[in-house]
């Protein structure tokens, strides 16, 4: 005991008052700090701008091929941020690479787009290649490049590759070739405004052309929100118009819908035409600031962009509003309009809740007038020609055009302009030069990933807004793509359902669990379609954006279209009318083994419960709010009641209704133009005993014990039935729902 030391108790006081030296945590390397200053600069008098730190982020993982912890602090430093924050929201970001200090950073990374267009055209054998040949760079597979019509697709480091090969992809890794490519056939500036560009925007702006008649001229065209959500165009710049100053405009070109790819095309060939419409709208509606996100894999559009907004800039036509640009990381979420706003604040890109919508409450807080790329670019022609000109195209009873993204099974795929309403016969055959060669039409998708699948013979519906629902799809973002007869429609919904599995923000666990648990069920030989159908209800009642609530749709169409190729498949799904089972005939279902012919009051309950909640997306692919198509069906909505707490919004517009769609209340300035949203979910209140049964439908996400049943059907929720047959399309519980209060 000679050694003990003791310390009085004064003395240790006296300790506790002397300031620290330093902060707590780890500390700040000078060579990181240094790193970090001479790559975003001093910091300014005011502090660096919280909304930049992902810009930032872009700048050191651009230049040292990731990001090294060490530098993650430093920033965090410079920014006077938590590490916690900094490090959350890179660790969002597919594209931002989290390095340990002692780890060597790839010196080049390859992408190879693993999507469905690409797949179809053996990107999982060159994946497979690339691997074996190229050892010492980083090849990986990623979603969708938005290069459908060059599949198979590829990036080295920020240069694309279409028509990608195994000897082209090795060639630019051996020249060190990374740096995005020119755009030679881009029209200019100078160009441009020699062609009467820009003339338009002036008027505008100097009020020579009436704002009231602009608007009007966008009501009276049709023009609808293109980015998928379809909400009228000019009905929006009414509202926001309408909501107290200052606003703010957002503009998606977040284009991550597996099969999209027109933003990019008629960007990377015109940009101006579309900086123009983005010039009307801010003027129009009065908005002060434009925010532009562009994804981060169009890296020879980013660099074409940020040449042309310096040019306007330099020689504006007119008073300008400020305008960024902003660059994506990799997350398809970020397509929803309330996550492509948390991440042009620089937050991790998850949706939020609603209410307050963007119109509103958006960027910084502010009302935001949110538009994605195309419907900014059509307002200059509209305004030109009139809305007469545009309204009159379409075909079968639809109006105005449609930029269709093309890819799959057809001899000339790309972006085909043509009139709304057009079939997909009619598309591949007049547009696309027919079917490739070997192949004949088996299915499609006629709205990217998300919506859904449908056989060769309902090849002549019209492709539009509104048009798709009755079948259980939706027009979307309008990427088609199209499948031969040795395509399989099974593998189609497998790839799409991954897709969603690694693009879920994971913020609710409906969608975050539900689509890993669906992929796993859906690579089973056989499918487990109960299961599949409970997993596909949760997902779309209980998730709280369109990601979750859209990705259930390839697995209905595949059990109500391709029953055959699941071996089994839907107790409904066997079919004679023909016609996808929508007709109304005879149906010969399958149950314990015994061959069961529907009732025509049968019958009648499961066309009912055919028309389920059927979803649109939203911007450039993240679908949005559920429509119910069906008043039967409306009573399951209120499951997502008892789960968050707040009355979700059952409609039966017809518009698609992704979110951007107006709820049609008695006072239009109620209108709320938003996708249903995110946001973290509530602890779950059970209303009452008798909602408690629905519950049950949410044991399949965790794979907890299906509950015992006692209506003999192995029917929803584990509920004695009293319609005697326990099918899927249950009546509405009306005890329940007189109980249950949002």
């Amino acid at each position: 005991m000679a050694n003990t030391t003791q310390i009085g108790l004064d003395q240790v006081r006296q300790q506790l008052r002397q300031p620290r030296t330093q902060l707590k945590g780890r500390q700040v390397l000078p060579e990181a700090r240094a790193d970090v200053q001479a790559l975003i600069g001093p910091v300014p008098a005011e502090g660096h701008r919280r909304d930049l730190l992902i810009e930032h982020l872009h700048v050191l993982n651009d230049h040292f091929h990731g990001l090294f912890e060490r530098h993650i602090v430093a920033l965090a430093a410079e920014m006077r941020l938590p590490v916690v924050e900094v490090f959350e929201v890179a660790s969002f970001y597919h594209h931002f690479e989290i390095l340990k200090d002692d780890a060597s950073a790839p010196r080049i990374t390859v992408r190879v787009c693993d999507s469905l267009s690409c797949s179809l055209a053996g990107s999982d054998r060159l994946l497979r290649q690339l691997q074996n040949e190229l050892l010492d760079v980083k090849v990986v597979p990623v979603p969708c490049l938005g290069r459908c019509e060059q599949a198979p697709a590829a990036q080295v480091g920020q240069q694309a590759v279409g028509f990608a090969s195994a000897q082209d992809v090795s060639r630019l890794v051996a020249a060190n070739s990374t740096q995005p490519l020119a755009l030679p056939q881009a029209l200019r500036f100078d160009e441009y405004k020699k062609a009467g560009g820009y003339q338009l925007a002036l008027q505008v702006a100097a009020c020579l052309k009436d704002h009231e008649s602009v608007i009007q001229c966008l009501e009276s065209s049709g023009l609808r929100g293109l980015g998928g959500a379809g909400f009228p165009a000019g009905r929006k710049w009414r509202i926001v118009r309408s909501q107290p100053g200052p606003r703010l405009m957002a503009v998606n070109i977040d284009e991550g819908e597996p099969g999209t790819f027109k933003d990019r095309t008629c960007l990377e060939a015109d940009p101006h035409r579309f900086l123009e419409g983005v010039l009307i709208a801010a003027s129009v509606v009065g908005c002060e600031a434009v925010y532009i996100y562009l994804r981060d894999e169009y890296h020879e559009a980013r660099v074409l962009l940020t040449q042309e907004l310096a040019a306007l800039q330099a020689n504006p036509p007119c008073a300008l509003p400020r305008i960024e640009l902003r660059r994506g990381a990799g997350a398809y979420i970020c397509g929803e309009e309330s996550a492509m706003i948390e991440s042009i604040e620089g937050k991790r890109g998850e949706p939020r809740m609603r209410p307050p919508y963007i119109a509103e409450v958006g960027l910084f807080g502010r009302p935001t007038l949110e538009h994605n790329f195309e419907t900014l670019y059509w307002v200059r022609e509209l305004i030109e020609q009139g809305a007469e000109s545009f309204a009159s195209h379409g075909r079968h009873g639809r109006q105005g055009l449609r930029r269709f993204s093309v890819s799959g099974r057809v001899k000339q795929p790309g972006v085909k302009l043509a009139p709304a309403g057009i079939t997909l016969r009619e598309l591949v055959d007049e547009y696309c030069g027919g079917m490739a060669e070997g192949h004949t039409l088996y299915a499609y998708l006629p709205g990217g990933a998300s919506g859904g699948i449908l056989p060769a013979r309902l090849a002549d519906v019209p492709l539009d807004f509104d048009t798709l629902q009755p079948h259980g799809c939706f027009i979307g973002s309008a990427a088609v793509m199209v499948l031969g007869q040795r395509d399989s429609a099974r593998e189609a919904a497998l790839n799409v359902m991954r897709f969603f599995a690694h693009e879920s923000c994971g913020q609710c666990t409906p969608c975050r669990v539900g689509t890993d648990k669906a992929a796993q069920l859906m690579a089973a030989p056989v499918w487990d379609a109960h299961t599949l159908q409970d997993l596909a209800q949760v997902m779309g009642d209980a998730s709280i954006c369109g990601l979750g609530q859209a990705a259930p749709n390839p697995i209905r169409c595949v059990l109500d279209y391709f029953a055959h190729e699941v071996k089994g498949g839907s107790p409904r799904s066997a079919r004679d009318d023909g016609e996808g089972g929508h007709g109304g005939k005879a149906r010969v279902d399958v149950d314990g083994g015994k061959a069961r012919h529907d009732t025509d009051e049968e019958r009648a309950r499961d066309d009912a419960d055919e028309d389920k909640v059927r979803v649109a997306a939203d911007g450039d692919g993240v679908p949005q709010q559920p429509v119910i198509a069906s008043k039967a069906r409306q009573s399951i909505v209120v499951l997502s009641e008892v789960a968050y707490g707040s009355p979700r919004s059952a409609r039966d517009d017809g518009e698609g209704g992704h979110g951007d769609k107006a709820r049609d209340d008695a006072d239009e300035d109620k209108v709320r133009v938003a996708a249903d949203g995110g946001g973290v979910p509530q602890q779950p209140v059970i209303a009452s005993e008798a909602r408690q049964s629905t519950v049950a439908l949410s044991e399949v996400v965790y794979g907890s014990p299906r509950s015992a049943r006692d209506d003999g059907e192995g029917g929803h929720g584990g509920k004695a039935r009293d319609d005697g047959e326990g099918d899927h399309g249950d009546k509405a519980r009306a005890d329940a729902n007189q109980e249950a209060k949002p």
